[in-house]
């Protein structure tokens, strides 16, 4: 159903989930988020003012894969053989598609395709505690637990709005969650939320909202679209909200989107190929992979696939012995899909979590969080293939070489899409705050 908030205020519980007084104009399901307040991210720009030039864009869409509960780069990208037992772990390394540079032998798929990112070995911050640490990479801003500051994809939705017929923004699954839904538009508002696209390997999986039910007469669509049209003329009745005043424009495009050839085509994964299906692997993360670069083909600025479990206080290597193939799989399926249908030109791959591990296995067989080092992965726009950027020391603790700081990343994502990151935005009660207040282009990505 749609949904009109009729307040400019509301009170946020801790579980993400506003309470807010709605009018409810049904027949199309619910969403989770307004489709009419989503589109209305197109308008949105009032919210915002310039704070410098026009930056030149790289890229047309980003892709993040973020991998929630925090990737162990010793057991990943970043191994450290000539460590103690301790830290070196149970796993060996093997050669990559890139000369001298080698990774886990757990991941033989991506290293066939390493000459096609970028890896940064040096990413690091100061927090270790999941949400706030999660918040942080996601904005670029530190802040609380509770999210204070819009996530990339919710800034990227406010500042570009809509291209085509498809959401700006769109999490596959979901945004990461632990306690609580995390990485959200803070004061942005509904309209720059996530479009949760659900799990595509389920076997009964359909975007709600996207699809018109098989068994939906001919009388019922047309009782949707009239519900519609009542719905068009409601914000020239009401006076000095402004979601009422333009509520009109919003829902025919939500209409347009629902019903859409174009919307129903970025979501229709019975079109690929069993054997690409297979590829990417049969499990949620390679489906979720797989439906990313369609979403990427169809127009959508900004996707995430959020891939969580990766927090292994205790029998580490048992729960990667069965999480690293899949990883293997639907990454390296990303990449070279991306890179063989000439989309890495536009598009900003982007793999990261919220930190790293730390260099010990502790006494259960586990390793902690540990945001002084981590590795991501970057490719395409522009960015150069087959580099490694920074470095830690011998036990994979401390970055020693071109540290890169949860701002950087996000001032990175940022300058490649055209959106200056020190633009100036108003929340709703009109108080300047800078898109990001520090951080700097990773420029060796680049060069």
């Amino acid at each position: 159903m749609f949904n009109v908030s009729l307040s400019g205020h509301f009170n946020r519980r801790c579980d993400g989930i506003s309470r807010r007084d709605f009018i409810r104009i049904g027949g199309l399901g619910p969403l989770g988020l307004s489709l009419p307040g989503l589109l209305a991210a197109q308008k949105a720009m009032a919210l915002g003012s310039g704070a410098g030039g026009t930056v030149r864009p790289r890229a047309k869409s980003v892709l993040l894969v973020f991998l929630g509960g925090g990737l162990s780069h010793h057991d990943t990208f970043d191994p450290k053989p000539d460590a103690v037992s301790e830290i070196r772990g149970q796993y060996g390394q093997i050669s990559t598609a890139v000369p001298g540079l080698r990774i886990s032998d757990q991941l033989p798929k991506m290293a066939a395709c390493m000459d096609k990112v970028c890896l940064v070995r040096s990413g690091t911050h100061e927090n270790d505690h999941h949400e706030t640490a999660t918040n942080w990479v996601l904005s670029g801003r530190f802040g609380s637990a509770f999210g204070d500051y819009p996530s990339m994809g919710s800034v990227v939705a406010h500042e570009t709005g809509f291209v085509g017929k498809v959401p700006p923004y769109v999490a596959v699954p979901k945004n990461p969650a632990f306690t609580w839904e995390l990485g959200k538009s803070a004061w942005l508002g509904g309209r720059c939320e996530s479009f949760k696209a659900g799990n595509p390997n389920e076997k009964s999986w359909r975007v709600r909202d996207l699809s018109c039910e098989a068994a939906a007469k001919p009388v019922e669509l047309e009782r949707r679209r009239s519900m519609l049209q009542a719905v068009d003329t409601l914000g020239t009745h009401i006076h000095g909200n402004d979601q009422l005043a333009t509520y009109d424009e919003f829902a025919r495009k939500a209409a347009e989107m629902v019903l859409s050839p174009e919307a129903q085509q970025a979501f229709a994964m019975d079109k690929e190929s069993e054997s690409l299906r297979d590829r990417y692997g049969r499990s949620e993360f390679g489906q979720s992979c797989l439906l990313a670069r369609r979403l990427i083909e169809s127009g959508v600025r900004f996707v995430s696939v959020n891939y969580g479990g990766w927090d292994h206080h205790a029998k580490i290597y048992e729960a990667l012995g069965k999480k690293l193939p899949e990883l293997d799989s639907g990454l390296s399926s990303l990449v070279t899909d991306l890179s063989e249908r000439g989309l890495l030109q536009d598009t900003l791959l982007l793999v990261m979590g919220e930190f790293g591990r730390t260099p010990k296995v502790n006494k259960d067989a586990g390793r902690d969080h540990w945001g002084r080092a981590g590795s991501l992965l970057f490719a395409g726009a522009g960015v150069s293939p087959g580099k490694v950027v920074g470095a830690t020391d011998r036990d994979g603790a401390f970055v020693i070489d071109r540290p890169v700081r949860p701002a950087d990343v996000c001032y990175t994502v940022y300058e490649s899409l055209g959106i200056d990151p020190r633009k100036v935005l108003h929340t709703p009660e009109g108080r300047p705050v800078e898109i990001l207040d520090q951080g700097g282009l990773i420029s060796e990505l680049f060069s």
